[in-house]
């Protein structure tokens, strides 16, 4: 089954070689797999390095951007579908319509924000996709830490670990979405005490 995946990562440039690595690796994995990409539509960073990464393994990207950051160059025009938005939420609810499957690459604030959002969305049954955290060498370890913080608080309920994963690495990402069923998820509100 093809797959639009929504990949959600950093747009700078100024990371470490190993991270543009992982991104075009997984461009590539994304093509070979024969699915597409969705995802926020620049030609930087590691956006970028996924975007044409999978176009040189043939598959196809859909780039959704804000008319305020294509207007400063940053579109990636070789897109074979470019959408041009009129603000941030705009784009960020074409992506999540557009989309089969989310992963979070290492990112930054943006990129935690919209990974946080479809869990949120999950979390309250607007959707059941597969959420993968692609976490190398530990990246996203302080999160898990600040998520396990919030079930011992009681934030959060136990079952809701079972929304997303965080993967080592590429391939047990991508297999985690191909294998994916999704999980039977507790109602959000509760009476005290259950």
């Amino acid at each position: 089954m093809t797959r639009n995946i929504c990949v959600f990562s950093s747009s700078s440039d100024a990371l470490d070689a190993s991270f543009f690595a992982l991104a075009e690796e997984l461009g590539a994995e994304i093509a070979r797999r024969g699915h597409g990409l969705v995802y926020g539509g620049t030609n930087v960073g590691l956006m970028g390095a996924v975007a044409r990464a999978v176009q040189r393994g043939g598959g196809k990207v859909v780039g959704v951007i804000p008319r305020f950051i294509a207007d400063r160059g940053l579109a990636y025009e070789a897109a074979n579908e470019l959408i041009l938005t009129l603000d941030m939420r705009q784009r960020k609810a074409t992506m999540e319509a557009r989309a089969d499957a989310f992963l979070a690459l290492p990112g930054g604030f943006g990129t935690l924000e919209e990974v946080l959002e479809v869990i949120t969305l999950k979390q309250l049954r607007q959707h059941t996709k597969p959420v993968v955290f692609v976490n190398p060498d530990g990246y996203y370890d302080p999160l898990t830490s600040l998520f396990e913080h919030m079930y011992e608080k009681r934030f959060a309920k136990q079952a809701y670990r079972g929304m997303y994963e965080f993967a080592p690495d590429v391939r047990s990402a991508l297999d985690y979405m191909d294998h994916y069923q999704p999980p039977s998820l507790p109602v959000k509100w509760t009476a005290a005490g259950s």
